[in-house]
């Protein structure tokens, strides 16, 4: 890779202290769990009525059991909140039980998933830690998300490359204490889709002095790259009118965008996606998000509104209560 410029040499000058020594807002006790079907759970979903929000409840759990039945792709692209409210164990149950085949993050996504597996907690209060010219500089932070650009630009014999499975990758190998709640390190070691798609400069691991442009820009191109195969790949097979799901879950701007142009990629290359179904989920309506993935695109979308630490959890509930045995059937 071409070296990197700094045109502020004084980035080398910051100051980093102990991802330890910082005080953070979130900790793995408090995470989720994760029950196994509740029975009668069925008939709730069932019972719920068939007018706006429940109609579109039911609809999507029937839409994303549909399409990984037929083999299709169910994609959760999530924004940082997700894993900030505790919700990484529920995410890794539905990857595990074979219903969420891709994850796509955002790089504050990455960030709160690698202080996870790595200290157990996250989240800093920046209201104390921006005046004190210390908030975003823990040093292993900014250094772990580093070696994973460089990781996923220049991957090793038979990987592939991105920013994505350069954290899966690079987290395995270090097997940190809480690495079972990684989400990329949990893809990688089941073979599915992981992306991580970054803002230069939105996140706090770009002021690190250890970040690299060339390499993070390399290794989130081929996320790119990634993430506009698996959306060719949500068409409708021939004759066939279950398509794949792309749910958009917590993310206001970045993801929505990156979905919108993967999406404009796949029809400019004669991909029909008017079998796909999208899916907003979110506390609030986000312009971007109702606009890029539920209006614009081709196929069906829906809105959900609530607290990810709620909807989610029935959410999952819902789909896997209606799966024998709470899984898919192998190969499916």
């Amino acid at each position: 890779m071409s070296e990197s410029k700094h045109p502020f040499p004084q980035m080398r000058d910051l100051e980093l202290y102990p991802l330890e020594d910082r005080e953070s807002l979130v900790e793995v006790g408090d995470f989720c769990q994760v029950p196994e079907p509740v029975p009668g759970f069925e008939g709730f979903v069932d019972s719920l009525p068939d007018i706006y929000a429940g109609t579109d409840f039911k609809t999507l759990v029937g839409r994303i059991i549909r399409a990984r039945k037929a083999g299709k792709p169910v994609v959760m692209a999530m924004g940082a909140h997700v894993l900030k409210v505790g919700l990484a164990p529920l995410i890794i149950d539905l990857m595990e039980r074979g219903v969420v085949t891709h994850v796509a993050l955002n790089s504050a996504g990455a960030i709160h998933d690698f202080e996870i597996a790595t200290a157990g907690r996250t989240s800093e209060r920046v209201d104390t830690q921006l005046p004190a010219g210390q908030f975003g500089f823990a040093e292993e932070t900014g250094l772990g998300l580093a070696e994973a650009a460089r990781r996923g630009a220049a991957p090793g014999e038979g990987e592939e490359p991105g920013l994505g499975r350069g954290l899966g990758r690079m987290l395995i190998e270090r097997a940190p204490e809480h690495l079972a709640l990684s989400v990329p390190a949990t893809a990688v070691r089941l073979g599915l889709g992981v992306t991580c798609h970054p803002s230069i400069g939105a996140d706090i691991v770009h002021m690190h002095p250890a970040c690299d442009g060339a390499e993070l820009g390399a290794a989130a191109l081929a996320d790119f790259h990634h993430v506009c195969r698996t959306v060719s790949e949500l068409a409708a097979d021939p004759g066939a009118d279950a398509g794949g799901v792309w749910l958009n879950v917590g993310c206001a701007v970045i993801l929505p965008e990156v979905f919108l142009k993967a999406v404009s990629v796949a029809i400019n290359l004669g991909v029909d996606l008017q079998g796909m179904t999208t899916g907003n989920l979110d506390m609030i309506r986000q312009y971007r998000a109702e606009t890029n993935v539920v209006r614009r695109p081709p196929g069906d979308g829906f809105t959900l509104v609530g607290q990810h630490e709620l909807l989610l959890p029935l959410l999952r509930m819902a789909i896997i209560s209606k799966l024998e045995g709470g899984r898919l059937r192998q190969g499916s």
